[in-house]
């Protein structure tokens, strides 16, 4: 089993969320979240005074799946979630040793 985090713009989630649903992955964590990347920020104006945001808000949406379904999952997200501009995301893959059920003690894949 793995974890699959993607990073993504606020304004994506809807969609990335509906697709996933219509993938058949309709359990997911969101969590919104401030951050940057390698552009570091962005420079606004304001009152005629610039500043510079250097984190900026993203959404985080984790899913946990089988090692077979995870390449469908990063698919979705990746072309769901782009835009072609600087500061569509990322999506990270992390093993998950265990999962537990709290409700029914289900472990693992029964617990999905």
């Amino acid at each position: 089993m793995f974890k699959v985090e993607a990073i993504i713009k606020p304004l994506k989630l809807h969609q990335v969320k509906d697709a996933l649903e219509e993938a058949g992955f309709p359990s997911l964590t969101v969590t919104d979240v401030k951050g940057r990347g390698q552009q570091k920020g962005i420079v606004q104006q304001w009152r005629g005074k610039k500043y510079c945001v250097d984190l900026l808000p993203k959404t985080k949406i984790e899913i946990v799946t089988s090692e077979d379904k995870v390449e469908e999952v990063i698919n979705v997200i990746q072309s769901t979630a782009f835009t072609g501009e600087i500061g569509d995301g990322k999506i990270f893959i992390i093993p998950v040793g265990i999962v537990v059920r709290i409700r029914t003690g289900e472990r693992d894949g029964d617990a999905l």
